[in-house]
């Protein structure tokens, strides 16, 4: 089936969002999860001001969140980096991780930032130019490989996975909290 890409304004801790889908609605309902937030505030960066995305990642971000339960994720590291499978069962939120993954992919390629207020993520973007992904949507949700040739890079690649896989763990305790920068490889 060919998929059309809309891209959408998600709001996700400050990240954007590109749907795969007919209809957005159709991909993810596009309910309220929480609230958006206006304002400045604790953790804020000033890239959410000019970022017209910003709102509507944050928005997709808190529905994957909310569906955490529903999530299934799993990583393989590699010697460049990982290879990340991410799925659910229900249909709206593997549609929600397929949008979320495909808009972060944009925001690397793009060098536009998000959250970053966390040093692990300030550090990955600072190197978003290094970082080549391979993203693959399957029947439940996405399989990614994230690589780079630089032995640095490759381990923000996977520290970053690691902290993925906590947000969907721990839910928004998780993105209140930093994330230290590995060490440079000697």
């Amino acid at each position: 089936m060919k998929q059309a890409y809309v891209v959408v304004a998600l709001v996700t801790a400050g990240m954007g969002v590109v749907v795969h889908a007919e209809e957005p609605a159709a991909a993810v309902k596009q309910e309220e999860s929480a609230p958006a937030q206006q304002g400045f505030g604790r953790g804020r960066s000033r890239g959410q001001w000019d970022d017209p995305r910003f709102i509507e990642d944050r928005k997709w971000f808190h529905f994957l969140l909310d569906n955490r339960a529903k999530i299934k994720r799993t990583i393989t590291r590699t010697d460049k980096g990982v290879d990340t499978v991410t799925e659910s069962g229900d249909p709206e939120v593997a549609a929600g991780i397929q949008t979320h993954v495909a808009a972060m992919h944009a925001r690397v390629k793009e060098g536009r930032g998000i959250h970053l207020r966390d040093p692990l993520f300030r550090e990955v973007f600072h190197h978003a130019d290094k970082i080549s992904m391979e993203i693959t949507d399957t029947e439940k949700g996405v399989r990614v490989v994230e690589t780079s040739d630089d032995p640095y890079v490759a381990s923000l690649i996977q520290a970053h996975a690691d902290v993925v896989s906590q947000f969907i763990e721990n839910g928004y305790e998780e993105i209140q909290r930093n994330h230290a920068v590995p060490p440079r490889p000697e």
